[in-house]
């Protein structure tokens, strides 16, 4: 059950409501995380901002949702979880390879390397060593690549805290209205 009401333009305030307009003019309409998100415009303004400038980051989409889906199984983000396998899918990564990112690796020690890594960024960031980043440039990642593991950690934290928060479980999509 939810716990926080899903707003819509009509419901929301100030700068939320606002964020939601426009959306809502662009999409037609959003889900119930971007709806909720609006009881604090500086969560959905920034959520907005780092997925859209996750959509020009350098890794591999088949890469970043791997990692995705060993965050969210270390998160608990179920809602989250499913989306990202779903995506993974539509990407053409196969059940082998989604069940290994489940358990936070790959067949290939390249992808192993970089999903370790972001587990790390996740857990114990303090831990990270050069021989690891080192690794990682061997496999063929650039700085860049490597610099968006934590944008692709940051934003399923975001979005996997705020869902386990509002209460919004796989089979949870609610109506907005908008």
């Amino acid at each position: 059950m939810p716990r926080l009401p899903a707003l819509t333009p009509d419901t929301a305030v100030g700068a939320s409501r606002d964020l939601l307009a426009e959306l809502v003019s662009r999409h037609g309409s959003v889900g119930d995380m971007v709806s909720t998100m609006a009881h604090s415009p500086a969560v959905l303004g920034g959520y907005l901002q780092l997925s859209r400038a996750m959509g020009r980051a350098k890794l591999d989409r088949r890469i970043s949702e791997r990692i995705s889906v060993a965050v969210q199984v270390q998160q608990g983000c179920g809602r989250c979880l499913d989306a990202h396998v779903g995506a993974a899918r539509a990407l053409g990564v196969d059940e082998e390879e989604i069940e290994r990112a489940r358990k936070g690796t790959s067949a290939d020690p390249a992808i192993a390397a970089i999903i370790a890594l972001a587990l790390q960024v996740h857990r114990e960031p303090a831990s990270i060593t050069d021989e690891q980043v080192t690794a990682l440039r061997a496999h063929g990642y650039s700085d860049r690549a490597i610099a968006d593991v934590v944008g692709v950690v940051a934003l399923n934290v975001l979005t996997g805290a705020f869902n386990l928060l509002a209460g919004l479980t796989p089979g949870s999509e609610r109506d907005t209205g908008a």
